[in-house]
């Protein structure tokens, strides 16, 4: 006699499976396409596309996490500064900013220290605010 057909859970996402998710939803509402997102996390063009299409995920030991990270980052203190008005983030990304030596924060960010130059100023005025 068979129980009864008790349904197991789906499992849980991993850690890489989120982090992988979030920066492609972030890419998604910064317009960020997969050339400038490999460039920003350090991969291939075609890794960042698979990326946003859910076929490449995250690996945790390399550096593209950290940049991942750092980017997710970037979007939330954005977020709270300007609640859920996507085009300000998007204005404020391709502005020239004084802050970053009167460059464009898009530009800045494809390099590892001005990302995270570009998290600090942003929690810098979260924490003004």
């Amino acid at each position: 006699m068979a129980g009864p057909n008790i349904a197991k859970p789906a499992a849980a996402p991993n850690r890489a499976q989120v982090l992988s998710r979030a920066v492609a939803e972030v890419a998604r509402h910064l317009d960020i396409g997969s050339s400038d997102l490999g460039a920003i996390l350090g991969i291939s063009q075609s890794s960042a596309s698979r990326l946003m299409n859910g076929l490449y995920t995250l690996h945790e030991q390399q550096k593209e996490w950290e940049l991942a990270a750092l980017l997710v980052r970037l979007y939330r203190g954005l977020h709270s500064i300007v609640g859920n008005n996507e085009q300000l983030s998007k204005d404020w990304l391709k502005s020239r900013n004084r802050a970053f030596g009167d460059q464009i924060p898009f530009a800045v960010i494809r390099q590892a220290a001005g990302l995270v130059h570009a998290c600090d100023y942003i929690d810098a005025h979260r924490a003004a605010a």
